[in-house]
């Protein structure tokens, strides 16, 4: 029952300190976020101690992966200084980093942070920004640090009200192929890339919508997909529920961006996506289940 997938490039990798076969492998992320002003938490991470135990609880619920953030793409939010984005992030990139060998990446759209919170243990930039900053190219091509590559038409914290598409999914996959040349033209192999589609940055739910819909023409680029869909807006609009109450649809958003090929998932709320992803996994015949009892 696999989907029929194009051969992934370099499905098998090393992130950090961690091995994935992407072919038949789905990762999951979890969202620790150190901002007073998060959408989801309003806070309830931003003090150092909280944020850590938040990280290694969503490790031992599961989660391959953590993402790191300080800033939120929203421009609803105050601005933030540089300085500041690092004394968040970057300590607690060290703290997850001594206590775990979970793979860490930073949500940061600045190569002064992102350069930072490497050197402290993070393995991977998450560049909501499309890394369009040479500054964030030139360190990446002179390190080892991989990055996801992320679909927005303007830059985070950045007003756009009423975006325009002729064909949302066209132009989001012709953006990330430019990049993803751009980037392995700069010396970035393709085997430290990952794309994400940016559901919601700068579109409107029937946009989002109709990438969920068309995610194989995503996936067919052949990089590692991240779906980021979680308690977003499209699922509040979708389905008429506050961000409290979302996550029935982050599950269903979730298990259809799997099914059609997606392979690496963000989320707040990791155990209930960890048991809706192996079991995704499982009925596409990705992996085994845990034990076979029942009418054997």
């Amino acid at each position: 029952m696999t989907p029929a997938l194009p051969a992934l490039l370099a499905a098998r990798r090393t992130v950090g300190r961690r091995e994935f076969d992407f072919s038949r492998q789905v990762a999951v992320m979890a969202i620790v976020n150190r901002t007073p002003d998060s959408f989801w938490d309003r806070g309830a991470t931003f003090a150092l101690d909280r944020a850590v135990s938040a990280a290694l609880a969503a490790v031992d619920d599961g989660a391959d992966w953590v993402d790191v953030g300080g800033v939120p793409f929203s421009p609803d939010t105050p601005e933030v200084s540089v300085a500041e984005e690092s004394d968040r992030v970057v300590p607690l990139v060290a703290a997850i980093a001594e206590r775990s060998d979970v793979v860490i990446s930073v949500d940061t759209t600045r190569a002064p942070v992102a350069a930072a919170a490497i050197a402290a243990g993070a393995s991977v930039v998450n560049d909501t920004n499309g890394v369009r900053d040479p500054a964030m190219v030139e360190l990446l091509s002179e390190g080892r640090a991989a990055v996801v590559v992320t679909h927005s038409l303007a830059a985070p914290h950045t007003h756009l009200p009423s975006p325009r598409y002729g064909d949302v999914v066209g132009e989001v996959a012709t953006f990330l192929r430019e990049r993803v040349d751009a980037l392995t033209a700069a010396g970035i192999p393709a085997d430290r890339l990952f794309i994400d589609p940016g559901p919601d940055l700068n579109k409107n739910t029937a946009h989002t919508l109709e990438l969920l819909r068309r995610l194989p023409e995503i996936t067919s680029i052949g990089l590692p997909v991240l779906a980021a869909v979680s308690n977003k807006d499209f699922i509040g609009e979708t389905l008429d529920r506050p961000p409290g109450d979302r996550l029935p649809g982050s599950l269903a958003a979730t298990t259809l961006a799997v099914a059609a090929g997606a392979r690496v998932v963000r989320t707040h709320q990791v155990a209930a996506t960890v048991d809706a992803v192996r079991l995704t996994e499982a009925v596409l015949g990705l992996r085994e289940p845990a034990y076979l009892r029942h009418n054997v």
